[in-house]
């Protein structure tokens, strides 16, 4: 999704994985969002340590201390015996018979921030990380199958509404299918949605 105004991510900017060497080379990032900010200061090299995400960078080309965006991904599944039916039937819809299983290969979106600087001015940075991502797990050069791209997306409609845009739906159609699921009661906050991109069929 390259913007009108010409902003052409994969033109722009570097793309590397963001280690502690990169972090410091660069200036601190920032999304004004702090859990996010938080998490890629200091949560992103710990999670790598322990080889439960990786983090990746794009760096301004023209100004290489400069963080335009962090995503962390992580392998993960879909296991549809543990979704209610019509949330597990609405994921399955596009699969073929024959192939409909248990589990269903998916990378997981753990992170994901785009610099204050480059928000809300038509760059849409977030949007093209996410375009990047779908080529990636589509290349042949991918080395593992994966049919989903999951995010446990934060439950505001600023985000919401970016990752549905973006091609991503709820797994489940309300708040309440959702939290049935889940077991909350309606005093308990559901913090995020569970949204999933599928791969081949979009």
């Amino acid at each position: 999704m390259v913007p009108d105004n010409g902003f052409n991510l994969e033109q722009k900017a570097v793309m590397c994985p963001y280690t502690a060497n990169v972090a410091a080379y660069c200036n601190p990032f920032c999304c004004r969002d702090r859990d996010l900010d938080e998490f890629f200061s200091k949560d992103a090299f710990l999670y790598e340590s322990e080889l439960l995400g990786k983090t990746y960078a794009w760096i301004n080309a023209s100004e290489p201390t400069q963080i335009l965006g962090l995503i962390t991904l992580a392998n993960d599944s879909v296991k549809a015996r543990f979704i209610a039916g019509s949330a597990r039937n609405r994921l399955q819809r596009s699969v073929a018979n024959a192939k409909r299983g248990m589990n269903y290969p998916a990378v997981l979106i753990g992170r994901l921030g785009v610099s204050y600087e480059y928000r809300g001015l038509g760059y849409n940075v977030g949007s093209q990380i996410l375009d990047f991502i779908k080529g990636w797990f589509r290349s042949k050069e991918n080395k593992t199958g994966c049919r989903f791209i999951v995010v446990d997306a934060y439950n505001n409609p600023h985000t919401l509404y970016f990752y549905e845009k973006n091609g991503f739906k709820p797994l489940y159609r309300t708040e309440r299918e959702e939290r049935e699921y889940l077991g909350l009661t309606d005093e308990e906050p559901l913090d995020t949605r569970f949204l999933f991109f599928d791969l081949k069929k979009n």
